[in-house]
């Protein structure tokens, strides 16, 4: 049912506590703006296709967990029409403002309760970032109507650590090295860095059915060297507080990457959805109309 084909790129163009003042890649910075647009640019199609298998369609009620910007709450607000209702919900919402067509909330998933119930809820690239895990992944899967889909996604940097999957000179090398760098400071806030891997099985946990999964892998493309660009730029002074780069070194880095030839990739990410039961078991038995 869900299997999706890969995004066409344009040819240009267990749980720990992490703080919420511990996100590494902070929305606020000017940075983020750029991450959320090549992050769209790599993973929207293949969403879109995974949101669209759930029967997705006018007057849905949709919850958009970690929104960040604002380009899936739009597209889900087109798809369920003015009978629907989409909420794009974030710690953060300054990159959500000023657009029509959904809400937005400021709501933290791993200690809010859920502002509702809904269709279809998806988080992508969230949890495992967030403090307390499981029970906000509980907490969504609670917050579905009988029927209602929960779809999540995450990376697994575990499965595929490279940024350059083939050393094939000292530019790769060195980007290799930097990539190690931001994967030990993801690790140091309590990021978990094979948490795309257990969404079949955390799904499975909450009593979802028809659990299945799906991953996809970019490589190359402009927007693999956009995403890698802003990522570097929002953690630069880290990694040289930490030691794990130096300035000349993540400057020789960026210009590596504005020459174009570098094959640049992501990790996977890591694609499950499942359902809840059409029937609340908690539910009063139906009258019988006979």
């Amino acid at each position: 049912m869900f299997g999706c084909a890969p995004p066409v790129l344009h040819p240009t163009g267990d749980d720990e506590s992490v703080a919420d003042e511990e996100y590494l890649l902070d929305n606020a910075q000017t940075e983020a703006g750029i991450r959320f647009r090549a992050l769209a640019e790599l993973f929207d199609p293949w969403t879109r296709c995974h949101l669209s298998a759930t029967g997705l369609g006018a007057g849905w009620h949709c919850w958009e967990v970690g929104a960040g910007g604002p380009d899936l709450p739009a597209w889900l607000a087109d798809r369920v029409g003015p009978a629907g209702r989409v909420l794009a919900t974030d710690i953060d919402t300054s990159w959500l403002t000023g657009h029509g067509g959904f809400e937005v909330l400021q709501h933290d998933v791993a200690a809010d309760e859920p502002p509702g119930s809904f269709d279809l809820i998806h988080a992508r690239l969230v949890l495992t970032h967030v403090p307390r895990r499981a029970e906000a992944l509980a907490a969504m899967a609670r917050a579905l109507r009988p029927g209602g889909w929960l779809v999540l996604e995450d990376a697994d940097p575990g499965l595929q650590p490279l940024l350059c999957p083939e050393e094939s000179g000292p530019a790769e090398v060195l980007g290799n090295r930097l990539r190690r760098g931001f994967r030990s400071l993801l690790a140091e806030r309590g990021a978990d860095l094979r948490f795309g891997r257990t969404l079949p099985r955390r799904l499975r946990e909450v009593e979802l059915r028809a659990v299945s999964a799906d991953a996809y892998f970019p490589m190359t493309g402009p927007a693999c060297a956009m995403l890698e660009r802003a990522t570097v730029l929002q953690v630069r002074h880290l990694l040289v507080a930490a030691g794990l780069a130096t300035d000349a070194e993540i400057a020789e880095h960026l210009a590596n990457i504005a020459t174009g030839r570098m094959v640049l990739a992501t990790a996977p990410l890591i694609t499950a959805w499942g359902q809840r039961a059409d029937r609340d078991p908690d539910a009063e038995p139906a009258a019988d109309l006979r």
